[in-house]
């Protein structure tokens, strides 16, 4: 009989096909690990997915340098790397072969087949179990061998009816709850595959591989899928409430930084200002018209070749004189940064030479083509820098070190750090950290942390960059996600609603949109001046207020002189100028309060950004809401998100009182009322006796 043993406080079994190990991994969690037994002569045994054993003649000599024989492999990339400290586990290990451990709230009951069942210590509640996922397999883990030391590994739970799960990164489905459907764990543009969910159960989960697979939410079984991995890898916590399981997060993969003071104020940007002296005039403006503005953004093609990672001197002649004077006017710049490196550049070669760019599974270097500067729209072959190597990151940043920070610019906007690739060259690309389809999801998080240690060796406490790729883990490098080349429509707007507040539940406290969306939209036009103006509105209780977009009239070619439209608060006419100029005062008002949502975030993992249900889990109906949110625990915004709409429904969460900032009225929570939401302000109204209610003081309101 196959029985589990105590192993230093975590629980072992081991079988002909398996070795399975859990142990607790932060106070109110535990992490489980699972792999094929591979045996000394480097036969691998293991049950194919149709339940049979299977061995295969895998030679060692194709597994990675880590490779573990017969056990767990300690190496493999992930975003866990050591437990929060807590009070021992309680385990007990039975002669029927089931063992049991209780380690604060979760606990953990494993049965003589290998079957783990997750209840809730004080209840005996079951919050999730594992399931054979056909009828005559009789484990709930499987293996596919791959011929290459790697499977395609298949992890199945029981589904129940009624759960609602959360998070799993941002994703443009429309759908705050996921339950039903199928999640690709693939990075791309406007995709940001982060494998944590929270459910409504009272458990979250992390599925602790970077490898490309999906998670399907189906009504009857969750399975986890990675196409190709070395073992099975989960973090599971147990929460009385939304808050205690984001905490529990933090403490595993790592707290958020404080935000920056500057960040809490508006970004303006646009695609692109293409000169020194196009960007100062934009800052001018701003303060000559008496208008808040922190940050000012310099997009790409401000370098002469990808890969220069420095300005352009015949569009950019004097940076270090443009950023002393952005500082005297009291805004910061932040650069674009892209990890596309082109052949000739200033990197290329010293990169090439040190094996710091990316390779290609079927020979030479991965490459694909990008604008370049005198070849129009002929688009040239570029390559990619290796985030995953450590050496490559550090000598990215000694050239930001050297022509970005050393002039006071200290705010990095990643772009495309996916990176940016079709789906069958991301599948080609061989990273330091492995294969692309086993490691390739890490990507961006490892190119926030470059420049995250980089800032911080230089005496910068407060990093932070703006993304376009996350996964576990981002938060602790000061990742501030964004939402990628969105569309500027109505649509895509209440896309925006629901998937920032998947990422709020995915760990990642900073986020943000292009407001008015990405890819087009003409200022002259009455029907977008009404998106922009309501996404504005939007815009200035998100996590960071940015304005950005490529605007009509659209660059004809994708190259590297391309510009777009105007985009600034005063290009969208007499109407809208006044609506948008209160919001940006309002958001002013606002900072402090932000400022007090970074030191939770901070300290307790808590979104800045939060489904109702977050703040006020015991309302039934905050559960269901997903068109509204809450700024921290005091501000409560309904968004417009349809054209010609001038009134709309909002829940009011049962628990605290709440207060319309634009009538005085104080209504009751646990009920839904229909307010008024005229072009110039959204519904929005604050929890009784909150201290921000004094940021809604002015013309908005």
């Amino acid at each position: 009989m196959t029985v589990f043993t105590e192993q230093g406080g975590a629980l072992e079994r081991r079988t002909p096909h398996e070795v399975l190990v859990v142990e607790p991994w932060g106070p109110h969690s535990v992490r489980v690990r699972a792999r094929p037994v591979r045996d000394l002569d480097g036969t691998v045994a293991g049950r194919s997915l149709d339940g049979s054993t299977v061995t295969h003649a895998d030679a060692v000599t194709h597994a990675d340098p880590g490779t573990v024989i017969g056990g767990i492999d300690e190496t493999l990339p992930g975003a866990l790397d050591i437990p929060a400290p807590g009070p021992p586990a309680e385990v007990t290990v039975r002669e029927d072969g089931t063992a049991r451990l209780v380690n604060g709230r979760l606990t953990v009951e494993a049965g003589e087949d290998g079957k783990l069942r997750f209840l809730h210590s004080a209840t005996g509640r079951e919050l999730l179990a594992d399931k054979r996922p056909y009828t005559w397999y009789p484990e709930p883990r499987a293996y596919a061998p791959l011929g290459d030391g790697t499977y395609r590994i298949e992890q199945s739970f029981e589904a129940y009816d009624g759960e609602r799960i959360h998070g799993l990164g941002q994703h443009l489905h429309g759908r705050l709850d996921q339950k039903g459907l199928v999640i690709d764990l693939v990075q791309g543009n406007t995709i940001a595959a982060i494998p944590f969910l929270h459910s409504s159960r009272g458990y979250g989960l992390l599925w602790n591989n970077p490898a490309m697979g999906r998670v399907e939410l189906g009504g009857d079984t969750t399975r986890w899928v990675a196409d190709p991995a070395r073992q099975i890898d989960y973090w599971v916590t147990a929460g009385d409430t939304p808050a205690d399981i984001m905490a529990s997060y933090a403490d595993a993969t790592g707290h958020a930084p404080l935000l920056p003071e500057w960040a809490a104020g508006f970004w303006q940007s646009k695609l692109r200002y293409r000169t020194q002296d196009e960007l100062l005039a934009v800052a001018r403006e701003y303060k000559e018209r008496g208008l808040p503005l922190a940050a000012i953004v310099c997009d790409f093609f401000h370098w002469t070749r990808m890969g220069d990672w420095d300005f352009d001197p015949a569009d950019w002649p004097d940076p270090d004189a443009m950023v002393k004077e952005l500082d005297s006017l009291g805004v910061k710049l932040a650069v674009s940064v892209w990890p596309t490196v082109e052949p000739g550049s200033h990197n290329y070669e010293a990169l090439h030479a040190a094996g710091h760019l990316v390779r290609d599974s079927q020979g030479g270097l991965l490459t694909f083509p990008w604008p370049a500067r005198g070849h129009g729209a002929d688009h040239q072959p570029m390559a990619y820098l290796d985030a995953t190597d450590p050496g490559a990151r550090r000598h990215l940043w000694e050239q930001l070190r050297e022509h970005y920070l050393s002039l006071g610019v200290a705010a990095f906007w990643l772009d495309a750090c996916e990176p940016d690739l079709p789906p069958e060259l991301a599948a080609r690309a061989v990273y330091a950290a492995g294969p692309g389809t086993q490691v390739g999801n890490l990507y961006g998080t490892l190119h926030a942390r470059g420049v995250a240690e980089g800032l911080r060796e230089a005496g910068q406490d407060r990093p932070l960059s703006l993304v376009r790729s996350a996964w576990a883990g981002s938060q602790r490098y000061g990742s501030a996600l964004w939402s990628g080349d969105i569309r500027p429509t109505f649509e895509s707007l209440a896309q925006q609603v629901r998937a920032g507040l998947n990422v709020a539940m995915s760990g990642i406290p900073w986020w943000n949109t292009d407001i008015g969306g990405f890819g087009g939209g003409d200022p002259t036009d009455p029907a977008y001046r009404e998106v922009l103006v309501r996404w504005f509105q939007y815009g200035t209780f998100s996590p960071i207020m940015r304005l950005h977009g490529d605007r009509e009239p659209n660059h004809p070619t994708f190259s590297a002189d391309m510009s777009g439209g105007p985009n600034e608060v005063w290009s969208y006419g007499p109407e809208a100028y006044p609506i948008l100029t209160e919001h940006l005062r309002l958001r002013e008002r606002l900072r402090p309060y932000l400022l007090e949502l970074s030191e939770a975030a901070h300290r307790t993992g808590a979104p800045v950004m939060r489904p109702l249900f977050f703040g006020f889990p015991d309302d039934d109906r905050a559960w269901a809401v997903d068109d509204e949110f809450l700024l921290g625990p005091d501000v409560l915004v309904a968004p417009v998100t349809e054209a010609g709409v001038r009134s709309r429904a909002v829940h009011l969460p049962a628990g605290a009182s709440w207060t319309d900032t634009a009538t005085g009225e104080l209504h009751e929570g646990g009920t839904t009322l229909d307010l008024a939401a005229p072009l110039e302000r959204i519904p929005v109204l604050v929890r009784e006796g909150a201290a921000v209610r004094a940021a809604f003081t002015g013309p908005v309101s």
